[in-house]
């Protein structure tokens, strides 16, 4: 659809006029190369009843996936990386993960256990890893949410050194790098402390932490309360208190910080919340704001199943589902996919004008091309939802641009299947056919879009 200066879909019932203003005379810091990640649980390096493996470069459709989806890092980890029922992989289990990791073109960051662990077999790990990957090795993490395990931090932070020392003693993997202390939500403070104790060692890849900003899923008990939860402007509040409590310490010391686990509710996800198309947006602007604060990457739990505490279970929030053809993308994973499309480049500080006080947020990106990438996100939803009339105000002049929009059947935020990016859906077997379409500049010179209610869009401005 090609327009002179309104690009739109569906209805909404009333639309609000929104100005993004951009400064692209003062570029801000880079999104991290690294920052699209998943995170599976350990179990999943293990191989099936039949011997074949999840994680092989043979397993076509994961790694088209991975690819179409814009996955550069992959953790392996979560509770079973410390469940004594479950076997410690070996070598030949290694060997397909990191074949994967080569043909998927991602990072691997890979748990060690510690809870009922051994050393000697946690150093024999890192040696094999380290002799044989090390191109593909992301860091060590030791040890998963060790604060489930050691209520003390000191107790737990001696034996991380301990572990540390002998993995990279001299006759071992004097150059591991590690991350850490991936401890659950409400305990930032020891990732605060443990950027402090470590920061001078050289050993930190990056601080890790672990987050599920919509809380405990089986507090969730009413599904729209909790799709209302995580489209309500008052989550950004939470993510600034959230890494208020960490983040500085991190960044004072020198180093960087991850989620190399996080989603929107634990505990296996909220039922008709975390896998609907209001995930999608959260996810989306979850992985902009963080993005915009400094951080290096987030990596969303995932997979068939889940382990929450001592059981297994459905992963409500999973970016995708085996099926009999591939890999079924469920909402988030398009919202993975929406940040993709943008995610590369500098970001640029804007000014949002929004007198009408709608439910959207913006950011923008310049990538190295010269060209700017906008994404909005219109968390409006439900009875008086209100699409965006959304003018984008830059210094320099833009020519040509073009729109891409993220959707569900009727803007239906609890809606599980019909999700399209640029009118497509993600096949199962990893491939994706959607498409940018043509917008033009107005006769002011500037590109005005209308984003419908519950939607999201990325446009590309190009100055020739």
């Amino acid at each position: 659809m090609v327009c002179s200066g309104i690009f739109s879909i569906g209805t909404a019932l009333a639309q609000s006029p929104v100005t993004v203003t951009v400064d692209t005379r003062a570029p801000g810091q880079a999104v991290a190369g690294g920052f699209s990640g998943l995170s599976f649980e350990m179990k999943s390096v293990l191989p099936a009843a039949n011997g074949t493996y999840f994680f092989s470069p043979s397993n076509r459709s994961l790694v088209a996936l991975f690819q179409t989806l814009g996955i550069k890092n992959l953790r392996v980890g979560g509770n079973t990386a410390d469940r004594p029922t479950i076997p410690v992989p070996g070598p030949a289990d290694v060997d397909s993960l990191f074949a994967f990791a080569q043909a998927a073109d991602v990072k691997v960051i890979y748990t060690l256990r510690l809870n009922h662990g051994e050393l000697a077999a946690a150093v024999k790990m890192a040696d094999y890893i380290s002799q044989h990957y090390q191109s593909r090795l992301d860091c060590f993490a030791i040890g998963n949410e060790p604060n489930v395990f050691s209520t003390n931090y000191d107790a737990y932070i001696a034996e991380w050194k301990r572990y540390a020392a002998q993995i990279t003693a001299p006759a071992h993997s004097p150059a591991a790098q590690f991350c850490g202390p991936s401890v659950s939500p409400g305990h930032e403070t020891w990732a605060a402390r443990f950027a402090r104790d470590l920061a001078g060692s050289g050993q930190i890849a990056y601080i890790s932490q672990h987050d599920y900003p919509g809380g405990d899923a089986r507090k969730a008990t009413d599904s729209a309360a909790a799709r209302d939860k995580i489209l309500s402007p008052a989550m950004q509040e939470h993510y600034a208190k959230f890494a208020a409590n960490f983040a500085p310490a991190v960044l004072a010391n020198g180093l960087a910080y991850r989620f190399e686990e996080a989603n929107s509710f634990y505990d296996g996800g909220a039922l008709d919340a975390s896998d609907t198309f209001a995930a999608a947006l959260w996810a989306l602007d979850y992985q902009w704001w963080w993005a915009a604060h400094g951080m290096c990457g987030i990596n969303f739990h995932t997979g068939d199943t889940v382990a929450a505490r001592d059981m297994n279970k459905p992963c409500r929030y999973a970016a995708f589902w085996t099926s009999e053809q591939g890999y079924n993308v469920h909402p988030i994973g398009y919202g993975i996919k929406a940040f993709n499309l943008a995610g590369h480049g500098n970001l640029l500080p804007l000014t949002l004008t929004n007198a009408d006080d709608i439910n959207l947020t913006a950011y923008v990106v310049r990538g190295a091309d010269k060209k700017l990438f906008v994404t909005l996100i219109n968390r409006e939803h439900n009875a008086g939802a209100r699409a965006a009339s959304v003018t984008l105000a830059t210094p320099e002049k833009f020519t040509r641009g073009q729109i891409i929009i993220l959707t569900a059947p009727d803007g239906n935020i609890a809606a599980k299947t019909g999700v399209t990016l640029g009118g497509a859906e993600i096949a199962d077997d990893g491939s994706w056919t959607g498409s940018w379409k043509l917008i033009r500049p107005g006769m002011d010179g500037l590109f005005t879009v209308k984003i419908p209610a519950a939607s999201a869009s990325v446009i590309r401005l190009s100055p020739e």
